[in-house]
């Protein structure tokens, strides 16, 4: 198959990251040609490793929240980025992190850092779908982000976060999303946002 006629095919199907599953899948390759496939594109530059098993084209312009649900699935961007992204905290916020119900995981992908963390699946929920042009992502609430931040803070004997805008931070929503953890946790919520 010639580059063209997979960009094309790639672009048709507005596929952003695609796994060799998904190659396979929409041009009717066997698994081998579709392996040889992807890596002479590779080589000759045309697409972008991103991790093992997923790529997207050397010119495409992927959004990083969409990029960081995908590399490390399932995943929805919390914490410091979140509540940044909320701006229930000042500073600005480079490295993506984000909470899954698998092991916690690091990448780095064109140039950036995406850091995930993980959580009982009881508590992976509080995150909202949101759309940045063709991308949909996930993303945790201001609450859920603030619960999930003290919650890491808590486990590695940190103090609780304590700048912050408190106007932006439903009180009982954030008792409600601190009960999915322990007992401790509402106490040091209900204490933080008193």
């Amino acid at each position: 198959m010639k580059w063209i006629d997979f960009e094309r095919e790639i672009k048709a199907k507005n596929i952003m990251l695609f796994t060799p599953l998904d190659v396979q899948r929409f041009l009717g390759r066997t698994k081998i040609a579709t392996r040889f496939l992807i890596h002479r594109l590779k080589k000759q530059g045309y697409i972008i490793s991103l991790k093992r098993g997923l790529y997207q084209l050397s010119d495409a312009h992927v959004s990083d929240l969409y990029l960081a649900n995908r590399l490390y699935e399932p995943s929805y961007v919390s914490l410091e980025f979140a509540l940044s992204y909320h701006r229930v905290i000042p500073e600005t916020v480079y490295g993506i992190t984000s909470v899954t119900t698998k092991a916690t995981r690091r990448f780095s992908a064109l140039g950036k850092s995406f850091t995930y963390r993980s959580i009982k699946k009881g508590a992976f929920t509080g995150y909202v779908s949101k759309k940045e042009g063709n991308y949909n992502y996930l993303i945790a609430e201001p609450e859920k982000a603030f619960v999930d931040l003290n919650y890491f803070r808590l486990i590695n004997k940190q103090k609780p976060l304590s700048r912050f805008n408190k106007e932006r931070i439903n009180t009982s929503k954030a008792i409600r999303y601190a009960k999915l953890f322990n007992n401790k946790l509402i106490s040091i919520i209900k204490t933080t946002l008193q």
